[in-house]
């Protein structure tokens, strides 16, 4: 493991111009984390606010009584960023975090028995979705090689800043937009390579990773099945709480101050120019604020809405949001046999979707199961499982009164999982704990419960989408889900590659141009030059 601290070549000159450059990142999710690792690789000094105890937001975990769980993402998709923000540092990711490649990469299990064991080999695949559909097994090959060539045009444009309308107009998004096909959806993609409606749900469901519809997903986002097959599904050992826990070990040992258990109360403002912010124990100033929490929960609590333009509490609550979750963590004394990732469809898919975008709770939800002991025993005690479940639901726009809906919705999950298991799993449970829309808001801060936060619909993208040098206050950056290019650990760490390249040019830290070689110029610059 390596262990320079200072990874780039920063002269003594240089150190100086730097000196007094501070950064303040707010909120220690993976954004944030990763945001705080290059700009203190670029000189800059950073500390880091995280309201909780331990890092990791979303993307922690929840430990107890020998059980470990992810409290939110479960599956990791193309470390490459991670490896490429890791080497900016001076860190070697694999030597940090040890993946597990999966194959089969998840189960998709159909009400009727049917099922899919998905796979990155493009024969044996084939011949798991002839189980559905034979004349469909024929087209996956040619489907995964148009998705590859969409998802290498569109690389480029997910890895730099759109920071007004003419950012759309540049030449690579113009090139692209013929594969990106923007009057249509995931599921109207797919209706002309599928006639069989499973298979369409087989490669489509990946939609809610953006806690969106297929139906109305954007086809960009078709890409996603592309990244499973063509990079793989991993389990990181430990869970995927392990990054997020490297990502602060490695900042601690770079230098970043983080101050855990220390929530911001409010930001410090000059005008409209963000010079720190406020916390219980104290002030912090700052030449740049970086915020990592949850968007619209984040702009209603920390910043006067008049100190807004664009994204105003009035404007924030008329925006379209993710669905939510409802989850339950149980450690069980026994094993299952039930696959690392499973997700079990609805009988009535179309129903369920339209359900959840309803703001409700299905009545015959789809549920996701990670029974990730199976593969890791650090997990749970010997003998033991530690099982992860997931439903899709509304958020809380739809007024579901959730203390009164819980219990008989736990009690449907787990009738669910029975079927699945072969066996009621009641009996075995020896930790539970349960989270409901409302937890999410009132435990995690997650605006309206929506935890894959501001919707990815079109007229929430790119420029569209609060900026990573953020429009509406001087001196705030903005990493996470909640900004370019979206939701999800890929796009988040991306998110933070751009945040963190935008903030260093500006701050002219000395490390600068090794975080932007490869970021292509905006618009802007383009028309300042």
């Amino acid at each position: 493991m390596a262990n320079d601290t200072a990874p780039l070549d920063i002269t003594a000159a240089e150190a100086v111009a730097a000196a007094g450059r501070r950064v303040l990142v707010v909120g220690a999710g993976p954004g944030g984390l990763a945001t705080a690792m290059l700009l203190r690789a670029a000189g800059a000094e950073v500390t880091l606010l995280e309201k909780e105890d331990t890092p990791g937001g979303r993307t922690g975990a929840i430990r107890e009584d020998g059980y470990t769980f992810d409290i939110g993402p479960t599956f990791f998709l193309y470390p490459e960023i991670l490896r490429e923000i890791f080497s900016v540092c001076g860190r070697d990711f694999d030597d940090e975090v040890e993946l597990i490649r999966l194959d089969p990469m998840y189960r998709l299990q159909f009400d009727d028995g049917r099922k899919v064991d998905a796979t990155p080999d493009p024969e044996r695949l084939a011949a798991e979705i002839a189980r559905l559909s034979p004349k469909d097994a024929g087209k996956v090959a040619a489907y995964l090689e148009e998705n590859r060539a969409k998802f290498d045009a569109f690389r480029p444009i997910l890895q730099r800043p759109f920071l007004g309308p003419r950012d759309v107009m540049r030449g690579d998004m113009i090139k692209a937009l013929p594969k990106f096909r923007p009057w249509s959806t995931v599921d109207g993609e797919l209706h002309r390579w599928f006639d069989d409606p499973d298979v369409r749900v087989a490669f489509s469901f990946q939609s809610k990773y953006l806690g969106m519809s297929p139906f109305k997903c954007p086809s960009l986002f078709t890409i996603i099945a592309h990244v499973e097959y063509g990079f793989g599904v991993f389990h990181p050992k430990g869970g995927c709480n392990a990054i997020t826990a490297a990502m602060m070990r490695v900042a601690v040992e770079m230098g970043v101050d983080v101050r855990l258990g220390e929530p911001v109360e409010r930001l410090s403002m000059s005008g409209r120019r963000a010079t720190g912010a406020v916390t219980a124990k104290g002030s912090y100033e700052a030449d740049a604020v970086v915020m990592n929490a949850d968007f619209a929960h984040a702009m209603t609590t920390l910043v006067p809405d008049e100190k807004r333009r664009r994204w105003t509490d009035k404007k924030l609550a008329a925006k379209d949001y993710s669905c939510s979750t409802f989850m339950l963590y149980l450690g069980l004394e026994d094993k299952l046999d039930l696959q690392h990732h499973t997700i079990a469809f609805s009988s009535d898919y179309a129903r369920n979707v339209a359900e959840i975008d309803a703001g409700q709770a299905p009545e015959d939800p789809t549920i996701y199961i990670q029974n990730a002991s199976r593969t890791d025993p650090t997990l749970a005690p010997e003998g033991h499982s530690a099982l992860y479940i997931l439903a899709p639901v509304g958020n809380l726009t739809g007024g579901v009164d959730w203390d009164a809906l819980a219990p008989s919705f736990r009690e449907k999950i787990l009738d669910r999982v029975a079927k699945l298991a072969g066996r009621d799993i009641r009996p075995l449970i020896r930790y539970e704990k349960m989270f409901t829309p409302d937890d999410w808001r009132s435990k995690m801060a997650v605006y309206e419960g929506a935890t894959f936060n501001l919707a990815h619909n079109l007229g929430q993208m790119l420029h569209m989408r609060p900026r990573n040098r953020f429009e509406d206050i001087d001196g705030v950056y903005l990493t996470g889900g909640g900004t370019h290019p979206g939701s999800g650990l890929p796009t988040i760490f991306e998110s933070a590659r751009i945040a963190s390249r935008l903030c260093a040019e500006d701050l002219g830290l000395p490390g600068a141009g090794d975080l932007t070689t490869t970021l292509p110029k905006t618009a802007t610059q383009e028309a300042a030059e």
